[in-house]
């Protein structure tokens, strides 16, 4: 004998039944990746490719889950805005160097175009990431109320003292050149009596050929290949204490940093970690074939600059640092972290490094 139906619990197992098949049925919501918007300071070159690598290396270890675009100079706002920008989340991302801010506080410099105590750009970077010097850097940010969050990489060589319309012997022949450099280094050439013009990478060349400027440096031999300066010079004098360590820094928007997952901020700085081998490896070997082509190819006159005129940049120095540090005590601060830092890691540097050169001309001549 068949049991009578109750509608009620009939009409409740259905619906439930109905709810679990819609649920099945259902397509998944998929959030899509994050992009990130990151504006470089290059519209093309060498540097460029650097900013691209950093971006690659991003990008292949976050997989599905972020994405960074890059843009190449001026696309959403001029390179001296760009710190603005991403501080208003106008851009989510900025790769450029410190000293393109200097404006905004001379301490800026000091992460990558400072003084020279007798360390190179790989040691700055131990400083700051062993030294206390991104701590340093984070108070910045805060002392100056910007939303950012940053990354250091890509130790770059001591970049070269430039082109010149003769050859520099001595350092008195520096008087009174107008002489194109950025940061604290405009101050630094300054005191030797230079007149410092301060342009943006591409206009260098231009304004060396108009008679703006008689002297100028960028930063290495690709890059002055690159803006065509040997057309303009055949005198390049290489070494020098004006900016004799420099690094990029990628910079975030701290809001959109901060709600990134935690494995996706870790990518963020160890792809910058990544990139600061690959610069110096890649980087390196470029400049060192791009030299030889302005040698051999273009006949421009490779020179070392003189002693004497470095001897003069560092006693320049000491007198810059001195003034800043009187009338800021933060740079103070800064100058004497650095200085502990450098005292003691190039004390066992110098000590167990051996001659290198010597060696090198022991095979090379």
């Amino acid at each position: 004998m068949k049991q009578p139906i109750d509608r009620r619990k009939f009409l409740k197992g259905s619906a439930l039944a109905a709810t679990a098949v819609g649920t099945i049925g259902a397509p998944a919501i998929v959030k899509a990746a994050p992009v990130l918007k990151m504006q470089a300071a290059w519209g093309g070159g060498i540097f460029l490719e650097n900013a691209q690598s950093y971006v690659d290396r991003v990008n292949a270890m976050a997989g599905s889950a972020l994405k960074i675009e890059l843009l190449p100079v001026n696309s959403v706002v001029k390179t001296s805005q760009m710190q603005d920008a991403v501080h208003r989340g106008v851009l989510d991302a900025a790769h450029y160097v410190p000293a393109y801010w200097y404006s905004k506080s001379p301490v800026a410099s000091l992460f990558g175009t400072g003084p020279c105590f007798g360390w190179s750009s790989q040691e700055v970077l131990g400083w700051v990431n062993y030294g206390g010097g991104q701590e340093l850097f984070d108070e910045l940010m805060g002392n100056l109320g910007l939303n950012l969050v940053s990354f250091f990489n890509s130790p770059m060589p001591a970049q070269p003292l430039g082109w010149f319309k003769e050859e520099i012997k001595g350092a008195d022949q520096m008087d009174g050149l107008k002489y194109r450099t950025v940061g604290l280094a405009a101050d630094v050439l300054l005191e030797m009596g230079m007149s410092v013009v301060q342009l943006p990478g591409g206009e260098i060349q231009p304004a060396m050929k108009s008679g703006l400027i008689d002297a100028a440096e960028f930063n290495n031999p690709t890059s002055d290949r690159d803006f065509g300066m040997q057309d303009v010079s055949k005198h390049y004098h290489l070494a020098s204490f004006h900016q004799s360590q420099e690094f990029f820094e990628c910079t975030f928007n701290k809001k959109k940093y901060d709600a990134l997952a935690p494995e996706l901020q870790s990518i963020l700085k160890y792809a910058s970690e990544a990139e600061n081998s690959n610069f110096y490896w890649h980087n390196t070997r470029r400049y060192a074939d791009d030299l030889v082509k302005l040698r051999d190819e273009q006949g421009v006159n490779i020179i070392r600059t003189p002693d004497s005129v470095m001897e003069a940049q560092l006693e320049a120095w000491d007198k810059v640092v001195e003034r800043m540090s009187g009338s800021d005590p933060f740079f103070a601060k800064v100058i004497d972290s650095q200085k502990a830092y450098a005292k003691n890691v190039m004390n066992y540097l110098n000590l167990n490094q051996p001659d290198y050169k010597l060696a090198y001309n022991h095979y090379f001549g």
